[in-house]
């Protein structure tokens, strides 16, 4: 079986309503920024997969950076009302690695499920690396607007030139678009919109798969509970890649990890499945 190991850069609080919707998109948005109830510290995952064909990273988590005066634009109502960080130097996604005995110049694959800073914080510490992530997703990111929708296009590395995915038809259980990863097809990247319009998931293939969700939902329980998070532009697309998530737990094992569920690493460890009765 390929090696799924999680990688915690540092952790993140963020609003309760934004980790579980509350009413519309728009009430929800509103509960986010006004309300004064927070949710637990919630930690950053990013993931490494130990391929025959080399490491592939999923997200590259946070970056300290991200205390640094004016890295958010503090005209932001999200950043300076809805979210807090904790990540030291140490914690980035590069020493890990090299703690693990991965150099970073090697991965020769990243896949970004979504262009939030949580999730792509650390894209410097790989230049040589191929840099996977959707087309919408970048297009929804970049300039102004994405500065707008809360992403931090000025913060990506200059020498980064992202490669679009390109997806195909062949559908992976009810994952109508996807793209192998791997010569073997065991790695591959499903389009997964709804915390993002571009947002993307990976499934490592193997008797028990391990599905990488990024924000799909924030933790299992709300997966499924069918319960979708409180910044998602269209509520009813979340819930659609959720269930389809679900769909593919009942025709095959599945291990479901959100980047910020603290049980996932161990659900992982345990190959703890989604459609296990309990």
């Amino acid at each position: 079986m390929n090696a799924v190991s999680a990688i915690q850069t540092g952790s993140v609080r963020i609003k309760a309503a934004q980790v579980e919707a509350k009413g519309t998109p728009l009430a929800s948005m509103g509960h986010i920024l006004f309300d004064s109830d927070w949710a637990d510290w919630l930690p950053i995952y990013a993931w490494v997969i130990q391929h025959e064909e080399g490491a592939i990273v999923v997200d590259t988590g946070e970056t300290a950076r991200v205390h640094d005066a004016g890295y958010h634009p503090r005209w932001h109502p999200y950043i300076r009302w809805a979210a807090q960080f904790r990540v030291q130097p140490e914690e980035e996604i590069g020493p890990q690695l090299k703690r693990m005995g991965i150099n970073p110049a090697d991965v020769r694959q990243v896949v970004l499920t979504h262009l939030h800073t949580d999730h792509a914080g650390g894209l410097a510490h790989f230049p040589k690396s191929k840099i996977w992530v959707s087309q919408p997703e970048y297009e929804a990111a970049s300039g102004f607007l994405g500065k707008v929708r809360g992403y931090l296009p000025h913060r990506w590395p200059q020498w980064w030139k992202p490669v679009f995915v390109p997806w195909a038809s062949e559908a992976v259980g009810p994952f109508t678009r996807s793209f192998p990863l791997t010569r073997r097809g065991d790695v591959v990247a499903v389009s997964a919109p709804g915390h993002t319009p571009g947002h993307l998931a990976v499934i490592v293939r193997d008797d028990v798969s391990v599905f990488i969700a990024g924000d799909i939902t924030y933790n299992e329980r709300l997966l499924r509970a069918g319960k979708v998070d409180g910044v998602s532009p269209n509520q009813a697309v979340s819930l659609a890649t959720a269930k389809a998530v679900l769909k593919l737990a009942e025709s095959e094992k599945l291990v479901y990890l959100p980047s910020h569920d603290p049980d996932g690493p161990g659900r992982l460890a345990a190959l703890s499945l989604v459609n296990r009765t309990g």
